[in-house]
């Protein structure tokens, strides 16, 4: 038997030296037959040292359990496969070290006796390869996403430069406006005054020389109109003084209020009084009901220079022969006064600038005015916590109305 074994022996390893991987051949025991020198060099053994030995010598320890009945199956089966389907081989040198194998399994049957011929092949070099490439694929995913995030970072700083750019732009462009609007300001500023000043300065100049020449007695009534007329344009200059301090202090941060508690009565009166004497022939100011008991703790001068700008402008815009209605809506905080007119009224598409500074309608330019007056009442009302709004409709007439709170919530 012995004589047998050693033949089949020959023949195998006759078979496997011609091949250069490395084979490994078993018998039903799972013991080693014949090894070829390629396989005993993949191992680290010498020359017939396998022999007899069983194929688990081979087999990583933590990899041979449930080996022994995998084979006896595969035996049973007896069809040529490739090992470890979607499973990483690994075989165990003689020194205990490990390395990865690809193996084909290749059973057959002389003199009536069942083999598996394993053609083992050592693939540390590709697995090393395929860590590399996996590797360097990762390194290049990293690269790229870090690359990504730093293109990212840099379309992102890119897009925040263009939006402070625009943003710069935008102010740039705003301020040349704003300039220009400051120059037009400016210019339309200086003509107003020109005129505004030299026409009541005549006005004055006349009188004065007029009055001059009535000496006589019975022309006091002529010298008496024409002193009038001087007293009535000095005011009107002195309006319009006040009014450009006014926005001096306004702009500058200077404005200052003075409250004091006193009664609606005093200052409507004292408004109404100036008023008449500017009336046109036949107008008529209707003195508001119910306001002797009123009391405030506000800043007078401003709810005087508030009226009389209002009442002023009621009596300027509006034609002879109509009606000036003042009216007083007192209620538990805040008190309302209404000025209502009959006159050309706010052409509908310049409503919107009204309150604006400098600003006159088409159809007021032909009456003496600066433009600043409501933007001035605007401002210091605002600045006391009160509004003034106003409606209006062309050829009929305007409402503006003021409202603020009785008492100082300062005291």
């Amino acid at each position: 038997m012995k004589v047998f074994e050693e033949k089949k022996g020959n023949i195998f390893r006759i078979l496997s030296e011609a091949i250069s991987e490395g084979i490994v051949i078993v018998n039903e025991k799972q013991e080693i037959v014949t090894s070829n020198e390629a396989a005993d060099r993949m191992f680290g053994y010498n020359a017939k040292e396998l022999l007899g030995e069983n194929i688990n010598l081979l087999i990583p320890r933590e990899y041979r359990h449930g080996h022994t009945e995998q084979v006896d199956k595969y035996l049973e089966k007896s069809d040529p496969r490739q090992m470890g389907h979607g499973r990483d081989l690994y075989g165990q040198r003689k020194d205990g070290s490990v390395f990865p194998v690809e193996a084909g399994l290749n059973p057959f049957e002389i003199y009536g006796s069942k083999y598996v011929m394993a053609l083992v092949t050592d693939i540390s070099v590709r697995k090393t390869q395929e860590k590399e490439i996996i590797e360097l694929n990762l390194y290049l995913e990293q690269k790229v996403e870090a690359r990504t995030k730093e293109l990212k970072q840099t379309i992102n700083e890119l897009k925040e430069e263009v939006s402070k750019r625009k943003e710069a732009e935008h102010k740039i462009m705003e301020s040349l406006r704003k300039e220009r609007e400051l120059n037009e300001l400016k210019t339309k500023f200086l003509s107003l005054v020109s005129h505004e000043f030299k026409t009541p300065l005549s006005g004055i100049l006349t009188s004065a020389m007029l009055t001059g020449k009535y000496t006589e007695t019975e022309q006091q009534d002529k010298r008496e109109k024409h002193l009038k007329t001087i007293q009535s344009k000095v005011k009107y200059l002195n309006n319009i003084l006040n009014d450009f301090l006014s926005i001096e202090r306004l702009e500058s941060g200077k404005a200052t209020y003075k409250f004091d508690t006193f009664p609606l009565s005093k200052v409507v009166n004292e408004v109404i009084y100036n008023a008449n004497m500017l009336l046109k022939e036949g107008q008529r100011i209707n003195y508001p009901q119910n306001i002797d008991d009123i009391s405030l703790n506000f800043d007078e001068k401003i709810l005087e220079l508030s009226l009389t700008n209002l009442i002023n402008n009621a009596i300027k815009y509006s034609p002879e022969h109509t009606i000036i209605d003042v009216v007083v809506v007192p209620s538990k905080d805040f008190l309302t006064i209404k000025i209502i007119d009959e006159g050309m009224g706010v052409p509908q598409k310049e409503q919107k600038y009204i309150f604006n500074r400098y600003f006159r309608a088409e159809n007021a330019l032909l009456d003496q005015g600066t433009g600043i007056g409501l933007n001035i009442v605007k401002s210091h009302l605002e600045n006391l916590g009160g509004t003034i709004t106003f409606e209006s409709e062309e050829g009929k007439g305007s409402t503006f109305t003021i409202s603020f709170p009785i008492k100082n919530n300062t005291n």
